[in-house]
């Protein structure tokens, strides 16, 4: 039978190793610090926006108050998906000729559009997609109107879960987290779901919400997505509720939102109702 080393052996051992290398500090940000709490690593990822974050605020602020209509973000949207340069009428199947003219001219205003040849205009500055801008202008909006602190793309760090996490945040020493899709429920598949339920488990946030900037009906196919989606899990059974219009209560920390009027107002009252649901019952 094979002795164990001694005390005096283990001891000298351990004495021996060199002295560990620094930790790295929590993050400034409550929100990140949440998630180190959690055994994640998260990290930022480069903004992905039409516009630069250097700008004055004043700029920000008109830029985020113009997103805060609905047409103007079908415009951008189409905008930023367009070829280098691109006609108004172009960006978007739901805006009329005259409509997109203008808000053409208010890209030009904000500083985010440029006038070309032959009545075609040229964002400034280039993005990937609208996701980023989505997430900026929510993400200033909930704080603004909560006093919430929020970070965007933040990638989690954790294994085997893909995609950042869109905008997470702290208020109440509890963390929110908020997956945002830019595209209309058509094009939302059962993969990109089960993957936003990979991210709830590995981070565990307090409140969840999905929110799809869309005015179409959300009940028709992104709904039963989620509730097949939780029973192929073993996840909580869902438990459809209708806060208001088309923003549902899935499960009493899960939320499904739509721009349906406002999609601020709505997530506004989807996290009122999580954080509610989190506080111990009345007397």
């Amino acid at each position: 039978m094979q002795r164990l080393p001694g005390a005096r052996h283990l001891e000298a051992r351990a004495a021996a190793r060199a002295a560990p290398v620094g930790r790295p500090r929590a993050p400034a940000s409550e929100p990140l610090a949440m998630l180190v709490r959690r055994g994640l690593e998260p990290r930022l990822s480069r903004p992905d926006l039409p516009f630069d974050l250097r700008l004055p605020e004043e700029s920000l602020d008109a830029i985020a108050s113009r997103l805060g209509h609905y047409a103007f973000r079908l415009f951008l949207r189409g905008a930023i998906l367009a070829a280098a340069d691109f006609l108004p009428a172009e960006t978007s199947r739901y805006l009329g000729a005259l409509q997109a003219e203008a808000m053409a001219e208010d890209c030009v205003a904000l500083g985010l559009a440029e006038r070309r040849l032959r009545g075609r205009y040229r964002l400034r500055k280039r993005a990937r997609s609208f996701g980023g801008t989505l997430e900026w202008w929510v993400a200033r909006e909930l704080s603004a109107r909560l006093g919430l602190e929020a970070e965007i793309g933040v990638r989690s760090g954790a294994r085997g879960v893909g995609g950042d996490l869109d905008l997470v945040a702290a208020a109440e020493g509890k963390l929110l987290y908020v997956e945002l899709k830019s595209g209309p429920p058509k094009h939302l598949t059962d993969a990109e779901v089960g993957a936003f339920l990979l991210r709830l488990r590995a981070v565990r946030p307090d409140v969840a919400l999905l929110a799809i900037d869309t005015s179409l009906r959300l009940s028709d196919k992104v709904l039963p997505m989620i509730e097949r989606a939780l029973e192929r899990s073993g996840g909580v059974e869902a438990s459809p509720r209708r806060l208001l219009r088309e923003t549902w209560a899935v499960t009493p920390h899960l939320y499904l939102v739509s721009a349906k009027e406002s999609l601020i107002d709505n997530a506004c009252r989807a996290l009122a109702e999580g954080l509610r649901a989190l506080a111990p019952p009345g007397p």
